[in-house]
């Protein structure tokens, strides 16, 4: 029988009865927040686990805080915002030749003051997406048929669409919402674009949203401006006569992923974007406020996500080939 899950299912609820022994499964930002509660609720289901963070000793520790088994994870320096960090983590995993069965792109930052990653791109648009871009692509060759990609996005997409002209705000006045936006709608098509390729390979990718959780990612946005968002988003709620935007738990918040990835069907998810344990509808009246679910037309765009991925090919001076991915 098929279960329904929604808003406040909990990883716990979507990965249960599921046995995950002899999967071997990637996550992106492991150190705390949503990373950290997906890596131990997949361990949990005997699942084996590559976790990346830019500072092990601080992922070891939470690990560790959260009594989660050592033996179940393998821990990888990756840096997103430094090209030669992917680079190298990326290297290391092709060279031991052992096989993914999910990846989950989850690590990313959030509205920071204006800044450039080490290789000159717009903090966030580098670190979000240009990063998962070359990482992912770079490790598909070990992405089994059958895997899947899960690109962590937000109702933030719904900020802006992505500027594939002036990326790094070089004659547009910053605003780190517009670039959060940016980088989180570049998930979502990245997402689009890779099941496109992949498919027929027996790869599928979909992009989620957690919903809203108070974990690291805010950490740049200070607790008055967090609370004057979430009173925004609540204020819109109330003019379309809905119930007010409650915080999620981590357990919450991760239940997305972990249902897109394993328990949802391929091709009900596939190319798609997801909340609440569900694929998201189509919205197109922009009245409608954050705190509704929906996915804006622009994010799915299948020709803004083919040309996102040339660009960020021409970006990261690397290209990918589909024929070497899925075997």
């Amino acid at each position: 029988m098929t279960m329904t899950f929604g808003a406040k299912s909990t990883t716990d609820d979507v990965l249960a009865g599921l046995d995950l022994t002899g999967k071997r499964i990637l996550v992106t930002g492991v150190s705390a927040g949503l990373g950290l509660e997906t890596a131990r609720a997949l361990t949990s289901h005997g699942a084996q686990v590559i976790g990346t963070a830019r500072d092990l000793a601080k992922a070891a520790k939470a690990m560790a805080d959260a009594g989660m088994d050592s033996a179940a994870i393998e821990l990888i320096e990756l840096d997103l915002a430094d090209l030669a960090s992917v680079r190298k983590a990326s290297d290391q995993l092709v060279a031991e030749h052992r096989p993914l069965d999910l990846v989950i792109a989850n690590a990313g930052v959030m509205a920071p003051p204006f800044g450039l990653t080490v290789d000159g791109f717009e903090t966030q648009f580098g670190t979000n997406h240009l990063g998962h871009f070359l990482f992912v692509n770079r490790i598909a060759t070990l992405m089994r048929p059958g895997s899947r990609l899960v690109m962590l996005a937000s109702s933030g997409h719904r900020f802006a669409d992505v500027d594939l002209v002036d990326p790094n705000f070089d004659t547009t006045p910053y605003d780190p919402f517009i670039a959060y936006g940016r980088s989180k709608t570049a998930n979502i098509l990245f997402a689009v674009e890779f099941d496109r390729r992949y498919r027929a390979l027996g790869l599928r990718a979909t992009a989620v949203h957690p919903g809203g959780i108070r974990t690291e990612l805010a950490r740049h946005m200070g607790a008055d401006r967090l609370q004057l968002l979430f009173d925004g988003i609540n204020a819109d709620l109330a003019k379309e006569g809905k119930p007010a935007m409650e915080w999620k738990t981590a357990r919450q918040g991760a239940a997305t992923t972990l249902w897109a990835g394993l328990v949802a069907d391929a091709d009900a998810v596939g190319g798609r974007y997801c909340e609440d344990c569900q694929v998201s509808p189509v919205v197109r009246d922009a009245s409608i406020g954050f705190g509704s679910p929906g996915v804006r037309p622009y994010a799915l765009d299948p020709e803004t996500a083919r040309a996102l991925w040339a660009k960020s090919e021409a970006w990261v001076s690397e290209t990918f080939d589909q024929r070497r991915v899925g075997h």
